[in-house]
């Protein structure tokens, strides 16, 4: 039994590295071959409404949108982390307790730093 079972399981994630791999490699090779090619002038225009585009495609938008999201998705990937400490908090005790709770204030002191530079804050 010994080495061979390991053996087979790296064997079986260099298959799926690989499957990985080359899978999106023949589908986009063989997507070129298959795919209609007749390209003219109005199909290759920026909008097929038949609508000229009018000023520039690109927008930019306010910073405060993308530091919103990235604390929305902060906090939304921290509340995941604390799931499983929910779940097993019988078993971990009063420690457990304590280091959730040392987990939940440190989230606060980021909320509470945000809120002082008026970060949630729309102008």
């Amino acid at each position: 039994m010994g080495l061979s079972v390991y053996y087979d399981n790296y064997i079986l994630v260099l298959i799926f590295m690989l499957l990985g791999v080359a899978l999106p490699i023949v589908s986009i090779t063989f997507g070129r071959f298959v795919r209609p090619k007749n390209p003219y002038a109005d199909k290759i225009t920026t909008y097929e409404s038949g609508i000229q585009p009018e000023g520039d495609a690109q927008v930019r938008y306010h910073v405060a949108y993308y530091i919103v999201a990235l604390e929305f998705i902060i906090f939304d990937i921290e509340t995941v982390f604390l799931i499983p400490w929910a779940v097993t908090l019988d078993q971990l005790g009063w420690v457990g307790l304590n280091m959730g709770l040392v987990f939940i204030f440190i989230l606060a002191l980021g909320l509470v730093y945000s809120w002082k530079k008026k970060v949630l804050e729309w102008n």
